[in-house]
Parts: C-alpha cells; structure tokens; sequence
C-alpha cells in the first residue's frame, strides 16, 4: 500500500507527458451538459460498467462493492485493477472508448477537467441526489473546479507523529520533543537519537520526510504553496524558504541526506523488520495508515504517537486522497454515477467498517477504524472501535484529530508540472546540487509558467 504522495512521485512524469500527448485527443472544449434528469435515483441499469483504477482486493473494498452492485439493480461490475493508469486512461478518452468510472488521486482532479478528459458531476449530484455536506471539507475542494464538481471523494489520507518509544526514553525524550512543537527540540532530538558509529548512519534520529512533505512543513510555518484560487505558485516566499531549510538541516544534523535516505531504503517498510521494530527510528510524521501496518506486523514494537503540530502546537495534518470520476464518453454515466454515490455513502462505509471488524476480531486484533472522505461516515465508525490498549489507542486518537485539522492544495489545471517543479527541487537541495533559495526561485518560475498556461488553456476552451 502506498500512500497519494508516495504514488505520485512514481506517477508525475508519466502525467506529464500523457496530458501534452493526449491533449487534442480528450476533446479541448468544454463537456457535453447533461441533465439531472438523465440520473434518476429509481432506475435499474444493465449491462457492465467498468471500473478503471480500483481493484477490491479486501474486504473494505469488496463490501462496498457488493453494496454498488445492489444499487445499479442489475448491472455487472468489471474492475480494472491496480493503479489508475494515466497514459492508458487518457488515451480511451482520445479514441473514444474510456471506461465508464476512474479511481483517481484527488490532486488529479483538476487537471484532468481541465483537459477535458472527465465531465462535470453537477446534473449527477443533482439526479441522483448525493447529499455534499457529507464529504470532508478539504476533499470536496480537492474535486472543485471552475465552480463544479469533478470528483466524489473516498478515502481520506492525514499525518501524524510516529516514535520508538524505547529510543526516546535512552534519549531522556518525548512524543512532544518530536512532535513538531518545537523545530529546536526536533533537531536537537534528531542529534540525540541518531546513531553514527564511523560516520555512518544505523539508527535515523528524525525523517522530516522529504521530498513528499514539504506542504507540510510549509503549512506548519504558515505558508501554503499555492494560492487560494489555484493560480499563484507561492513556492518561494521566506516562510517555504525557511521551511525547507529546516527539513533539510534535519539531514544535515545526522550526516546529509544520503546517508540517512540509504538506511530508509533499506528498511522492511511493510514487513516485520520495519525501522521501527528494529529500533533504526527514532521518529517520523507518516500517514495514519502505518498505524494499522505496524499494528499488524509488529505489535509489540515500542512505539508513541501524538499529531504532527505547528510551532504553536497545534494538530496539522495535509489532507490527500482518492475520488471517482467519470470520463467524458463513459458509455454508461448514470450507472457510473450511482456507483460512485454508493461506494461513498455512510451505510457502505459502515458494511466495510462491520468487514474489517469481523476480520479483526477473528484475527484477535483490534480494530482501529478506517479514515473515509465522509465526516459522517468517519462518525459512526469511530463508535465501531475496539481498544488495543497502548500504545494503539493513542495512535487511533491521534489520526482522528488530524483528521479535523487539515489543510489542501486546491485544484489547478497543472497540478503534475505544478508538484514536479518543487519536488525537483527539493531533490536538487537534499542532493546537494542547490541551496534552498536558488532551487525553489527556479521551481517557483517553472510552476508559474505552468500554471499561467494550463489556465490560459481552460479559459479559451470554455468561452
């Protein structure tokens, strides 16, 4: 399982490349409009609908789609598994024969409408009246574009602190000397648990996590990236400045970045031997998920959790995930519309919790919920919870809060040029090729013109 962020680095070049290839082909002007009444909350559907970009591999996933299957009333569900395939997807559309619903990364959203290559869900939100309200605030702004909807969220990804507990106690340390609160006491705590012997690292003091969280870090010193209306790269100002600089030093304090990065690699990350079972780690911020990973393979690790916190100490988490979409020329839009208001709905989510916690249960495992788009699915799954006892219940406590204090980048028509620029520039500065200032100048004149162009393109295509 890899998180938005981690996918996306793997996913960017290809989006790249595959928008400038595909961009004639997935339509230029604006989508067909269709009316509500073309969704019609009664109907039965036929045939198949096909699903591209999700596979339901467990019983979260299956749960759901059992539920989808009941809805359509009749209509077969073929699902393409594995990850969204970019070059693949927008070629269908080019040639006309796009599946019928994608699986995508939420910060796909907006270029892919931009292009064209989905179509709008205001007449099928209105049709098949999916209630909006329900959906966290900062995934339904992540699907928001030109004033409509594109996306109808899914799962719903925060960060918050991981420690070894034990590391921390040699050190005379706690959650909260890593915990963000303080960038002093983390780098003065990345000096303490670090362990050099003849200069080369075995045990990582303190992973800022970079390149992937640099919104993170940025949004903790009061800076966002991007500007409001997803028109303005931000990626210069002092405060991103400083922030890299302080993520970067991290690395620094414990030798540079390839030093640390080499133990990183090398590390079980989903295995029973992860870092921090085998006390290689002192800490980290990471996704909730790894909560119910370490739970899983390492149950008797020693480890702490709290929310990653701003300088002021308060919970901050950047807020990523999945949608469906429908691409423009799907065959059976109204069918792909009702599969995706079900895969969402609290009633869904609560069979896969119900899932997942009978599966738990027969495993003698707790069960430590599941972080959905829909606040009030996320609601009544928290009443499903079962305690593991410590350190586990401070780490499911921790993930919730995260989860109400969360930020997002907005939608754009360039998001992949827009992440490439700063996260090449990060590599440039932990790689030693550029110093903080220079790299981000650059990242910051290559995501502008980016930017600039991408709306250009959208303004002509829809006047």
């Amino acid at each position: 399982m890899k998180s938005p962020l981690a996918r996306w680095s793997v996913l960017t070049t290809s989006l790249v490349l595959a928008l400038t290839a595909c961009a004639k082909g997935t339509g230029g002007g604006a989508a067909p409009v269709q009316s509500p009444g073309q969704f019609n909350t009664g109907a039965a559907f036929q045939g198949t609908i096909s699903v591209m970009g999700f596979g339901a591999t467990d019983e979260v996933g299956t749960a759901r789609v059992d539920k989808a299957k009941a809805a359509l009333g009749g209509a077969d569900v073929k699902l393409i598994e594995g990850d969204l395939d970019i070059q693949q997807f927008l070629s269908s559309v080019a040639a006309g024969s796009p599946p019928d619903i994608i699986y995508a990364n939420r910060d796909q959203i907006g270029t892919f409408a931009s292009r064209g290559a989905i179509v709008p869900l205001t007449a099928c939100i209105q049709g098949e009246q999916i209630d909006t309200s329900m959906f966290n605030k900062n995934a339904i702004a992540q699907v928001t574009f030109g004033n409509e909807i594109w996306g109808i969220p899914e799962f719903n990804q925060v960060q918050i602190t991981m420690a070894n507990a034990r590391l921390l106690k040699e050190a005379g340390l706690t959650i909260q000397d890593v915990n963000g609160s303080s960038w002093d006491k983390v780098t003065a705590a990345a000096k303490k648990l670090v362990k050099a012997p003849g200069g080369k690292v075995q045990v990582i003091g303190f992973d800022s996590k970079l390149p992937e969280f640099l919104p993170l870090w940025a949004k903790a010193n009061g800076a966002d990236l991007l500007s409001a209306d997803g028109r303005t790269a931000q990626l210069n100002s002092p405060a991103v400045v400083k922030a890299l600089e302080f993520a970067v030093g991290i690395y620094d304090a414990q030798g540079g970045f390839a030093k640390v990065k080499a133990v990183r690699d090398s590390a079980d990350f989903f295995g029973k031997g992860n870092q921090f079972a085998k006390n290689e780690l002192g800490a980290m911020p990471m996704e909730q998920w790894y909560v119910n990973v370490l739970n899983d393979v390492s149950p008797k690790a020693p480890l702490a959790f709290d929310t990653f916190r701003t300088p002021q100490g308060q919970p901050l988490a950047y807020s990523s995930g999945s949608a469906w979409a429908i691409p423009k020329g799907s065959k059976n839009a109204a069918a792909a519309c009702r599969f995706a208001k079900t895969m969402t709905l609290v009633d869904s989510w609560k069979a896969a919790a119900q899932a997942r916690l009978e599966k738990r249960g027969q495993e003698k495992k707790p069960f430590t919920g599941i972080l959905t788009g829909n606040v009030k699915a996320d609601e009544e799954i928290q009443t499903m919870l079962t305690t593991g006892g410590e350190p586990w219940d401070s780490g499911v406590k921790a993930f919730y809060e995260a989860n109400d204090h969360t930020f997002s980048l907005p939608a754009n028509p360039a998001d992949a040029e827009f992440k490439k620029a700063w996260q090449d520039a990060v590599n440039r500065v932990l790689n030693g090729q550029e110093e903080p200032q220079a790299a981000l100048d650059k990242a910051q004149q290559e995501a502008q013109e980016a930017l600039d162009k991408a709306w250009a393109g959208w303004t002509k295509r829809t006047n």
